[in-house]
């Protein structure tokens, strides 16, 4: 599913109103009206008592006079709490707020915070209108001050568009930002809806359409996707009703160290319960009886090992031949930060010339040396969370947290690799600017195990023949998908083996 960045959203309104031929009145009759029947359905559920919208000088504010003329031809009792005086709106905001008003809709001009809360502390339902997507720095003044007051309120907000205050393009909180139940946005959501902390504060999201055509809001120049269910499945290695354990696919996990074996078994046992045919662990060799005992479902090949029980530089001629007979290799998870383990994953990488996907230490293999990766000789997936990625590229975690997809972006376009950027929304991103928004998963992957089995998946679906881009998008919504079905048993104490154990459940329900 496209999302939008603001700018790409006045383009297509533009184009609608101006190429098009269609009105911007319109557009807001329709936007307006979407709204007013989302606040009816709540409604329902609802005591009794006003509606009080609660509008600012812009768009937002006209879309709210318009959900306020619905609302009052339905017979609700509505109020509208108008920031500017009724003097200063302009355009369709202006006609709209005068019909508004011809209708009997009360309109109060506003003047500070104590008339808002004693207006608010009625009201059954609020909507905001205040701020759209246009917004930019700190939110301020008496818009400010009805965001605060609105938040305070106690009843449930629907937010018009967006949320007041978030960053349409990065989530990102303005200073202050509304707490919405609903958030009914026009045509697509937009990027930043679905980016913590901006996610949080949208609540439930209401993609309404208005009139612009799916000729604009499907266009290939919107590089930015939401992955939905039906995109994940079409995203999966093809299966037909002839193949054998061969066809499904060979990965090798190159993994394991004195201490984490785990992660290693983790990430076996994550690709054999997503459809991967043989998973063979590439292991120090001191380790191998354990992890023999650990994966009875995946082989175990030990390889010549450091004295710090980790694997050694001397491995990687036995490594690199065996993978010979591999379609896929996952590089990293629990491979230590020794020196001589290190040099062995950047040889690795460079020399193994199969689809790869790359995580843990062996990204911590290139930190500083970001730049090698544009070496590797096949598709490579990298699955840094935040602090890998700072280690990475040498940038503050703020500034990578700040705006998400850019920062993916740029280091799959200086890499040449696809970047899976985890954490809340995760952002998946190749080197041609594609990316796509993870919707799945929940506050029960912050363990330590988890990242294992996302690599376990992602090579999974890179041995069964999916494309890079393709096998992470997947890979991250079924990782996260696997989360939520856990979750039926609490979040608190999600351990990754749980994640492993409901996989195969989450590809039969979807």
């Amino acid at each position: 599913m496209k999302l939008a960045y603001a700018d790409e959203m006045r383009e297509m309104d533009r184009q609608t109103i101006e190429d098009w031929g269609m009105p911007g009145a319109v557009l807001m009759e329709n936007a307006g009206r979407s709204v007013a029947a989302v606040c009816e359905e709540l409604l329902e559920e609802l005591p009794p008592g006003p509606v009080v919208i609660v509008a600012g000088k812009g768009n937002n504010g006209g879309d709210g006079f318009v959900v306020a003329r619905w609302l009052h031809w339905a017979g609700y009792e509505i109020e509208v709490c108008l920031l500017p005086r009724l003097d200063e709106l302009s355009g369709h905001a202006a006609i709209n707020a005068r019909f508004a008003e011809r209708m009997g809709v009360p309109i109060r001009e506003e003047t500070g915070r104590e008339a808002l809360d004693e207006r608010l502390s009625r009201a059954t339902l609020i909507v905001d209108g205040v701020l759209g997507t246009g917004i930019s720095g700190e939110v301020r003044g008496l818009a400010r001050e009805a965001i605060e007051a609105m938040n305070a309120a106690g009843a449930p907000v629907v937010a018009i568009d967006i949320a007041s205050g978030v960053d349409a393009d990065t989530g990102a909180i303005l200073g202050e930002a509304v707490w919405a139940h609903t958030t009914v946005t026009f045509a697509l959501a937009k990027v930043g809806m679905y980016q913590q902390p901006g996610r949080e504060r949208c609540g439930q999201i209401v993609i309404a359409p208005i009139g612009i055509s799916r000729e604009l809001t499907e266009a290939p120049e919107l590089r930015t996707n939401l992955t939905t269910s039906e995109d994940a499945e079409g995203m999966l290695p093809v299966r037909g009703p002839n193949i054998h354990k061969g066809d499904a696919g060979r990965l090798l996990v190159i993994a394991g160290s004195v201490g984490m074996s785990g992660a290693a078994a983790m990430a076996a046992l994550a690709a054999t319960r997503a459809g991967a045919g043989l998973v063979t662990i590439a292991c120090p060799e001191s380790l191998n009886d354990i992890l023999e005992v650990k994966c009875t479902e995946a082989m175990t090949r030990p390889m010549p090992e450091t004295a710090g029980r980790s694997l050694a530089l001397e491995a990687e001629d036995a490594i690199a031949e065996f993978a010979e007979g591999m379609d896929a290799v996952a590089l990293g998870p629990g491979l230590s930060r020794h020196e001589a383990t290190a040099e062995l994953a950047r040889r690795l990488a460079r020399r193994i010339k199969l689809p790869m996907v790359i995580d843990a230490d062996g990204l911590n293999a290139f930190a500083g040396r970001v730049d090698e990766l544009r070496e590797r000789p096949a598709p490579t997936v990298l699955t840094p969370h935040p602090g890998e990625f700072a280690r990475l590229t040498g940038r503050q975690i703020a500034e990578i947290e700040a705006d998400r997809p850019r920062s993916a972006r740029e280091l799959a376009e200086r890499t040449g690799c696809v970047v899976l950027l985890k954490g809340a929304g995760t952002v998946i991103a190749d080197p041609g600017g594609e990316a796509w928004i993870n919707p799945t998963g929940n506050e029960g992957l912050a363990s330590g195990g988890s990242g294992d089995v996302l690599s376990g998946i992602v090579g999974a679906f890179l041995a069964g023949g999916s494309s890079a881009l393709h096998a992470a998008a997947a890979g991250a919504y079924y990782h996260g998908r696997a989360a939520d079905v856990a979750a039926e048993d609490g979040l608190r104490g999600m351990v990754p083996p749980r994640l492993i154990e409901v996989l195969p459940r989450v590809f039969a329900t979807e």
